[in-house]
């Protein structure tokens, strides 16, 4: 079997499928191939994955609105920027503001943004 052939074969596989393989050869060779599971599954396990362990969030300022100066303050306080990289960031949007915070900081600098005039969207 060549390995085009092996790969075709494994791209046809369900997650279901793909997870019952990844079983079989782990009891094979006495492996652990936890992290091959979401790279062989592909992106519908990976986002199965991530739906249920979503612990970190990112920030991402989508535009600033009609009160740029306001969003430009609100930003440089919530990260700790100076004017000029607040106003570039600001300027820049879409732009991600913070990664892998949790939900309850994502949720309070969103509405601490919303309120100061920027559409904010939390991934």
């Amino acid at each position: 079997m060549n390995i085009e052939q092996l790969i075709a074969d494994l791209k046809s596989m369900t997650v279901l499928e793909l997870s019952e393989l990844v079983k079989a050869l782990e009891n094979e060779f006495g492996v652990s191939a936890a992290a091959a599971v979401v790279a062989t599954a592909g992106p519908a396990a990976a986002a199965a994955e991530e739906a249920e362990e979503k612990t970190e969030f990112d920030v991402i300022l989508k535009s600033a609105g009609s009160a740029k100066i306001n969003v430009i303050k609100e930003v440089r306080g919530l990260l700790g920027l100076g004017l000029k990289e607040a106003k570039d960031l600001v300027e820049g949007a879409p732009k991600t503001l913070k990664e892998g915070c949790s939900k309850d900081e994502a949720e309070s600098i969103k509405a601490q943004l919303t309120e100061a005039g920027a559409t904010v969207e939390i991934k």
